[in-house]
């Protein structure tokens, strides 16, 4: 057992043997605490006693405060499955967080021993404790009463990526979602809802700091769920989306952003940014480089013939309008592409008919195009992604890959975990995906990115695009991480950008509409988190929601009743157009995905 230290004025440590007396009488004492008569505690003295030979068979720990022992656990059994026999805290200690730290240690020994789950036999008093510290009720044991059983999930180690991504603690996050869109073409117009996304783009933030309005409550359910917590927040800054000018015309906010002492983590390296915290030495130059789809395409060809089951489509430039008429007057399904764009803008899937290709040729041909042969291909796994973070010394850490829900070409969201693509097909996708990473490495980048693919018909994979930048699959992975820590075990996290509302609700009945819908996804055993806020006060209303679970079938039955919450709200509310009408309304600007 490893001494862990000290946290404040508690320390945890291994028992010793001679203390196997003192912590059998600790444990009657917790026992007694509630309410139990002196004949049951006669009972239970047995099973409850920790014998001088079992303290390190048991794998023993205890919480002790100025050399006071305040409680004890024990982790028994070998893997694959353990089991928490002992978790007992003095009376007078119940409530100040020492239980807390005894379980999360009996989680984490038994995530770094190899266990994958840990069986509980409860007190009934203590099954609300484990309930909320994410075990699940899977029955009940027979004994001297009837015991609640429960399974809880050992915590793994923090992931290399993390470590890296974080510097090994908490972060600053800053939405320039809108900017670093912006200087691609187009300039920044206003603030982007995506830009709320950023908030889960570090597993720990310290200080939040986005361009539009955010509700108090927002984060606070968040910093609640994902174990942020206290989180300072800053929002409402900049109604034009340049959020980095905003900073730097408010000393006081850039001051404290310099002293936490923490790494700064844009969505995305902007010049604007740059002046808030430098990017290390000739990273933007590869951002602007390989965001380019032309150059993206020239180095997957380059990579390609090493790598089995990957296949890269033709790609040529087309300079004029003329050319790219000829182009489309052959009648075959192509991709046009603009050298620059997010999140499917900038590209467009056709199969020319004859109506309408002059005009078509004459708009796409301004200022170049790409011309791209279509994939075919169909299945459920058309639109994989892999997403890695490069450190500094230019090593590649995989972060995972995930299956993107594209629609068209534009990005709606994504689902991570285990088993979201086949082994052989997430194989392929993360051996190609890293010799991409070592090539920007060499190149001279550092931080995070993804490379994004269709599957053919044949199941190869053919890399589409690559993205120096944060993106949507990078919330979900980092939100998985976080609940992997504070629960244990391994999560599903489905994104879903967009998730109509049937209604504009004022932010309180906004919140009791998200607090029900929560309420509602944690019966089948659902997370529901709001990522996209802002979207709610919209003329035509959506929020976005990442979902979590721990089996496929609940996290399918989670956004069933996410949207179906959503348009229940249009049955009690009438004050939205509907079908066509609502093509027709008025809409603010919609959030530039990924």
């Amino acid at each position: 057992m490893r001494d862990m230290g000290s946290t404040g004025l508690v320390r945890l440590r291994a028992a010793r043997p001679d203390e196997a007396e003192e912590l059998t009488a600790l444990t009657m004492r917790s026992k007694a605490h509630w309410g139990y008569d002196a004949a049951f505690l006669a009972a239970c003295e047995d099973e409850l006693a920790l014998h001088r030979e079992d303290v390190v068979r048991r794998r023993t720990v205890v919480a002790e405060r100025d050399g006071r022992v305040l409680g004890l656990a024990t982790l028994e059994g070998e893997p694959p499955e353990g089991e928490l026999g002992l978790l007992f805290v003095e009376p007078d200690a119940i409530g100040g967080g020492v239980g807390r730290r005894l379980y999360r240690h009996v989680l984490e020994e038994a995530g770094r021993l190899g266990f994958e789950r840990v069986r509980i036999e409860a007190d009934p008093n203590a099954e609300a404790f484990y309930l909320a510290m994410g075990a699940e009720r899977r029955g009940e044991a027979a004994g001297l009463r009837v015991l609640p059983v429960l399974v809880a999930w050992p915590i793994r180690p923090e992931p290399s990526w993390s470590k890296v991504w974080s510097a090994g603690g908490a972060t600053v996050h800053v939405g320039n979602v809108a900017e670093f869109n912006g200087q691609f073409g187009g300039g920044v117009h206003g603030p982007d809802h995506y830009s709320c996304m950023a908030a889960f783009c570090g597993p720990r933030p310290r200080m939040i700091v986005l361009p539009e309005r955010v509700e108090d409550w927002w984060v606070r359910d968040l910093a609640a769920a994902l174990g942020w917590g206290e989180v300072e927040t800053h929002s409402g800054l900049a109604a034009d989306g340049r959020i980095s000018e905003a900073i730097l015309a408010c000393p006081d906010l850039l001051d404290r952003l310099a002293r936490q002492g923490a790494p700064v983590l844009p969505w995305g390296r902007t010049a604007a940014f740059e002046a808030i915290s430098p990017s290390p030495p000739g990273v933007p130059e590869v951002v602007a480089r390989y965001e380019s789809k032309r150059r993206a395409h020239a180095l997957f060809s380059a990579l390609a013939p090493a790598h089995p089951g990957i296949v890269v489509p033709a790609q040529r430039p087309v300079g004029s309008a003329r050319a790219l008429a000829r182009e489309l007057s052959g009648g075959a399904r192509m991709v046009l592409k603009t050298e620059y764009g997010v999140g499917g803008s900038g590209t467009l899937i056709v199969t020319p008919d004859g109506r309408g290709t002059r005009r078509l040729a004459r708009r796409w041909a301004r200022g170049g195009v790409l011309v791209e042969e279509y994939v075919e291909g169909a299945g459920p796994y058309r639109d994989p992604t892999f997403d890695a973070v490069i450190d500094e010394s230019g090593t590649v850490h995989p972060v995972g890959v995930g299956l993107m829900d594209v629609d068209g070409t534009s990005y709606q969201g994504v689902t991570v975990g285990p088993g979201t693509l086949p082994a052989a097909l997430a194989e392929t996708a993360t051996a190609f995906g890293t010799a991409v990473g070592k090539a920007l490495a060499e190149d001279g980048y550092s931080g995070w990115y993804d490379v994004d693919f269709v599957t053919d018909r044949a199941g190869r994979l053919a890399p589409t695009e690559i993205n120096l930048r944060l993106t949507g699959p990078a919330v979900a992975f980092n939100i998985q991480a976080a609940l992997d820590r504070v629960r244990g075990g391994s999560h599903l996290v489905r994104t879903i950008d967009r998730v109509p509302l049937g209604a504009r609700l004022p932010a309180g009945a906004l919140r009791d509409h998200v607090a029900r819908t929560a309420d509602a996804c944690r019966a089948v055993g659902a997370t529901l988190l709001v990522t996209i806020p802002t979207a709610a006060f919209d003329p035509v209303p959506y929020l976005g929601v990442a979902l979590a679970a721990r089996t496929p079938g609940a996290l399918d039955e989670a956004e069933r009743i996410v949207r179906d919450a959503g348009t229940e709200l249009g049955e009690i509310f009438g004050d939205l157009p509907r079908g066509r009408d609502a093509e027709r309304a008025p809409r603010t600007r919609r959030a530039r995905l990924r």
